[in-house]
């Protein structure tokens, strides 16, 4: 009876409606953001792998516009017109076709998850939106806290407050030059690889 009295007065409440609102639109946000969430199957992972975004989103001082105007590095020049999010779902759907191809040529002989494949691939850089701010010109940057602890790091504890399983922050944690130091599981290996094919020319390319 008490929990039902407790439930009718947060109905009451206006904040109460604030908050769903603000979940629900969130949600909206990210399935906008990332409609490759779809490709992840188990739905508790794909649950937890949005949620990792939607945590990285109010810690952030990037919004979804952001994302999809600032340049995807800070590391290629000042002139890169390829946004934050135009090379997070590159990545993403070059790695999954890699993942596919894998499976039908190499079968049970290099075996790759696909699941934890995608959702590795989504969450990679999300840590960036804590090593990333904005100028008063809105130019991203580094800032102070991404000195400190670069995206591999901050993306594997928003993933693991959210219950993101080991096997996918493995990814977040060796997809950049970090993993160099580990051996990365087979899935590591795909994204680190999808991930750099599609920075390194941008940087240093023979022209």
């Amino acid at each position: 009876m008490q929990a039902i009295k407790q439930h009718l007065h947060c109905l009451q409440c206006p904040h109460y409606f604030h908050q769903q609102s603000k979940t629900e639109s969130m949600t909206e946000e990210i399935k906008s953001l990332w409609p490759e969430l779809m490709w992840i199957q188990d739905p508790v992972l794909r649950e937890t792998t949005a949620k990792t975004w939607e945590m990285a989103l109010e810690k952030s001082v990037l919004t979804p516009d952001d994302l999809n105007k600032i340049p995807f590095t800070l590391l290629a020049g000042p002139d890169l017109k390829v946004s934050f999010m135009a090379h997070k779902r590159c990545v993403v759907h070059v790695a999954r076709d890699a993942g596919n191809k894998m499976n039908e040529f190499f079968k049970d002989d290099l075996p790759v998850n696909m699941d934890i494949l995608i959702a590795g691939a989504i969450l990679a850089d999300v840590g960036k939106l804590l090593e990333y701010e904005l100028d008063a010109n809105g130019k991203s940057f580094q800032g102070k806290y991404g000195k400190y602890l670069r995206h591999p790091f901050s993306g594997v504890s928003l993933a693991e407050q959210c219950g993101v399983p080991a096997a996918v922050c493995h990814i977040i944690a060796t997809h950049a030059g970090e993993g160099d130091m580990v051996k990365r599981t087979t899935e590591a290996f795909v994204v680190h690889h999808a991930d750099f094919m599609t920075f390194e020319p941008f940087r240093d390319r023979l022209k």
